[in-house]
């Protein structure tokens, strides 16, 4: 379990950019320690299904273990936080075919950032059978 931010409060609004609300991820997981380990705790349950969403999990918590900077980084921590609890939802309950494809274009490292930018090797065939 990394230690967390304990620097300077954090000051935000509810309201505001994505980086605002970024900057009150982190101060929440400061107040609520707690936040961080039920995160960990809930995406652990999938470690062993898929070595992205395996080293993904792992990033995470290297990038709030390291306190220089944090707050320049804290949208970059927020969404890998995001897209690994939802990759984590993906291989425990979902479709094969979707958590492949979700941990190939979010988790990995070939992916682009517009819609539908999927590596080579997805099984489209199963996603598509889903419709």
């Amino acid at each position: 379990m990394p230690r967390l931010y304990r620097e300077a409060p954090l000051m935000s609004i509810w309201e505001g950019s994505g980086n605002v609300a970024a900057l009150d991820a982190l101060r929440a997981m400061v107040k609520q320690p707690d936040s961080v380990e039920a995160f960990f705790s809930e995406v652990r349950l999938a470690e062993g299904s898929d070595s992205r969403l395996d080293n993904a999990i792992a990033r995470v918590g290297k990038e709030l273990a390291d306190f220089e900077n944090i707050e320049y980084r804290a949208r970059r921590i927020v969404e890998l936080m995001a897209l690994v609890l939802q990759g984590a939802q993906l291989v425990r309950h979902g479709h094969p075919a979707v958590a492949d494809a979700f941990c190939a274009s979010r988790l990995d490292s070939d992916w682009g950032i517009a819609l539908g930018t999927l590596p080579t090797g997805v099984d489209t065939a199963g996603i598509l059978s889903r419709i």
